[in-house]
């Protein structure tokens, strides 16, 4: 930090107390420049600040934005501060000789600096010796620099519950680093400077892994064992990796992800973009054009391909000559319990039944359709389900029409026992099954109800005996997802004012949240996606806003799903503003209250995304934690989701008796688990998907079977991001 007096403050200073040493004004600057003395400053390769004086300046930034910004400010990309850092950077250029490119990293660091003020105060003055809040007086030392006003507000924010609950975390984090920095104030650039071996060597800047372990030499000059691990690590990385995976060495060998934004071992101001200009020179236009219309093509390729995909009627699996003649090899001969499923317009099993694999056989004494085998529907899981080839003789068109009678069912949809077909990777994006279960026909036959209603409320604990009894987990494979739509989409960024400050807005209809508006997107939301960050509430609504369009609307599924928006629902306005909060999502309930409608909440605790899925009218809350949390973890939320089910419940004019009237039921599913600390929004997403994808109101408590499984590979989370890249190409958010 450039606030100088953060070494010299006693540790144990009252507010009332004066502290000798005066604030930081840095009286030698202005004074040299009234004698027309404009320093010059100096950057590395990289475009750090560096010596000779970039300590100087970075000390005259802190003390212009101690002077300019109050303490209140939480967010230093409020446009109401752009006046106040017209008059910061029109300063820096009055006492330094500094390009007007350099705007920016001054910019960045004069925020770096005013967080780094505050957290100072905090510490020094509003806590005791163990940690706790203190109502101190405002420190003489700043009456100039703080208003009283000011000095409540920054107070009151501090004892806030969910700051508090946020600042404990961040310093529990930060309590025992792995691998400490100990340089001081010194940073990655100078550093690098006062470094031998960069006066020694022929490189524009050391690699990153060298600089990150010299950072974490102390004054006994020998680094600790396990800093030497990761370094030698390194070094071997280094020597078999491709020179375009050289900038992430040090990420492998720690073990970490890389996040945008920032390359681990160089420090404040560098950043992937920063490096990759160094490489070599700016395209030109007529380059970018050819780029620009080159991958222009390939969105266009690959929307004609996903458009066929979806308008495909099942074709052909087998050859005309060989049906009824050649068994299909995982179908037995005979009789046996099928699953139904269609793949159009989304992936799902329509119904159940018994599949008839014998040879010679007809159908209402007409041969089968090419690639189809004949099936008797037992039930209809999706009743509305067109078939796919309609009867002519029973006139039925529907799945549940379809119910005591025999049809015709291509053979890459029907799935023996209980396994589920998976999605093919041939090119007609034909759906083979998985391997033929183990389930012997005996097991079936006993676990076969006459009623149909009664199998249907057993499907979910049979089939979990299943799997417990088989040792292997059944899940639905499906194709690996590319990256092509979020090369497309980060290539038509880049001709855009996107990476350099602008956004754009995404309309988000009344019938989504309950309310109409604009959604702003910005370049920081891309590059959560693009780098695999924590997505934050903006990616979350537009994926909200894609999921609407692309599979509610087109299966009228609006009429039995809706989403509460995650800004208005969260456990920050919770604590809050409860009553805001009860009142919006009370509205949203009533305004349905003549149907029966699960709703989605995807929540936020402040620093994690887990799902609520309310139906209301059964007062059912299914709770899904990527964590593996339950909600006694976040008591305010279980208090006001039961207040606006009781209120919801009251407002219907609903009878219950005396025992009935807490009868609000929450259910923990076992959903899959995220492995890491950032893949809970995208968990979150997919479990919305997966409810959407299947069209059922009811959640099973071991999750859907056919998408169980312990976690979510990469390639099915990396299929979330093609999905919203693909779809904010589609909204032209790049015009």
């Amino acid at each position: 930090m450039a606030d100088d007096q953060n070494e010299e403050v006693s540790k144990k200073v009252s507010a009332e107390e004066e502290i000798r040493r005066g604030i930081t004004v840095m009286r030698r600057v202005v004074q040299g420049r009234s004698r027309g003395i404009i320093l010059d400053v100096c950057w590395n390769n990289q475009g750090q600040l560096i010596e000779p004086n970039g300590h100087t300046l970075t000390s005259f930034i802190g003390a212009l934005v101690r002077n300019e910004i109050p303490i209140t400010c939480d967010d230093w990309r409020n446009k109401e501060l752009n006046e106040s850092k017209e008059k910061i950077w029109s300063e820096i250029k009055r006492c330094f000789n500094i390009e007007e490119e350099r705007r920016g990293f001054c910019m960045k660091l004069a925020g770096k600096l005013l967080r780094g003020f505050r957290t100072f105060l905090s510490s020094k003055f509003l806590k005791d010796a163990d940690g706790n809040f203190v109502d101190a007086e405002l420190p003489k030392k700043y009456e100039s620099l703080i208003s009283a006003e000011e000095w409540e507000a920054f107070k009151s924010k501090r004892q806030d519950p969910v700051f508090q609950r946020i600042s404990a975390t961040n310093r529990e984090r930060a309590s025992s680093p792995a691998y400490p920095y100990r340089k001081g104030r010194v940073g990655y650039g100078r550093l690098e400077q006062s470094m031998p071996q960069k006066e020694e060597s022929s490189e524009t800047s050391l690699p990153a892994h060298v600089l990150w372990k010299e950072a974490r030499v102390g004054k006994s000059g020998v680094p600790q064992e396990e800093v030497l691990h990761v370094y030698q690590k390194s070094e071997e990385l280094s020597q078999s990796l491709s020179p375009d995976d050289t900038k992430g060495i040090l990420s492998r060998a720690l073990d970490v992800p890389e996040y945008s934004g920032r390359v681990r071992g160089k420090g404040f101001g560098v950043t992937p973009t920063s490096l990759s200009i160094k490489k070599g020179k700016a395209p030109s236009n007529r380059e970018l054009h050819a780029r620009l219309e080159a991958m222009q093509a390939e969105l266009d390729a690959l929307r004609r391909e996903r458009e066929a995909s979806a308008s495909t009627v099942y074709r052909d699996a087998s050859d005309k000559n060989s049906i009824n003649c050649t068994f299909q090899p995982n179908i037995p001969e005979g009789i046996s319990h099928c699953q139904l499923y269609l793949s159009s317009p989304y992936y799902r099993m329509v119904g159940k039944g018994k599949v008839h694999n014998v040879s010679g056989v007809l159908l209402h004494t007409r041969e089968l359709p090419a690639g189809c085998l004949k099936v008797s529907v037992d039930i209809a899981v999706e009743p509305n389900a067109a078939l796919p080839y309609p009867s002519d003789d029973s006139d039925a068109t529907t799945v549940h029409e379809a119910v005591g009678s025999f049809v015709a069912w291509p053979t890459n949809l029907i799935c023996v026992g209980y396994e589920t077909p998976t999605k093919s990777k041939s090119k007609d994006n034909a759906i083979p099954r998985h391997t033929e279960s183990t389930v012997s026909r005996k097991e079936l036959q006993e676990n076969e109800v006459s009623n149909a209603s009664a199998q249907q409320k057993k499907e979910v604990s049979n089939a979990s005996a299943r799997v417990k009894s088989s040792g292997a987990k059944k899940t639905v494979a499906r194709k690996k997802p590319t990256t092509k739509y979020r090369s497309c989409l980060r290539t038509f960024l880049e001709m855009t004012d996107i990476p350099t400050g602008g956004d754009r807005n995404v309309h988000m209809e009344v019938g989504i949240f309950g309310f109409d508006y604009d959604q702003m997107i910005g370049n920081e939301d891309f590059m959560q996606v693009f780098g695999h960050e924590e997505i934050g509430v903006n990616v979350v609504n537009t994926y909200i806003r894609f999921l609407y369009d692309k599979l509610m609307r087109p299966n009228d599924l609006d009429e039995s799903f809706g989403f509460l928006a995650p800004a208005t629902v969260n456990l920050g306005l919770i604590l809050n503003r409860p009553d805001t909060v009860t009142e919006y999502v009370l509205r949203i309930l009533m305004d349905n209250k003549d149907a029966e409608k699960l709703f989605f909440i995807p929540f936020n605790t402040g620093g994690h995304w887990l799902l609520l899925a309310i139906n209301p009218i059964r007062e059912i809350v299914y709770y899904l934690d990527s964590l593996g949390n339950d909600w006694t973890t976040y008591p305010d939320m279980k208090v006001l989701i039961d207040t606006v089910l009781q209120a919801f419940r009251a407002q219907r004019d609903i009878q219950t008796s005396r025992r009935g009237a807490n009868s609000i039921t929450w259910i923990k599913v076992a959903c899959p688990q995220q492995r890491n600390q950032i893949d809970c929004g995208y968990f979150m997403l997919r479990f919305m998907r997966d409810t959407l994808a299947l069209g059922r109101l009811m959640i099973p408590t071991d999750y859907f079977e056919e998408f169980k499984c312990a976690f979510y590979t990469k390639d099915q989370v990396d299929e979330i991001k093609e999905e919203w890249c693909q779809f904010m190409i589609e909204l032209n958010v790049f015009s």
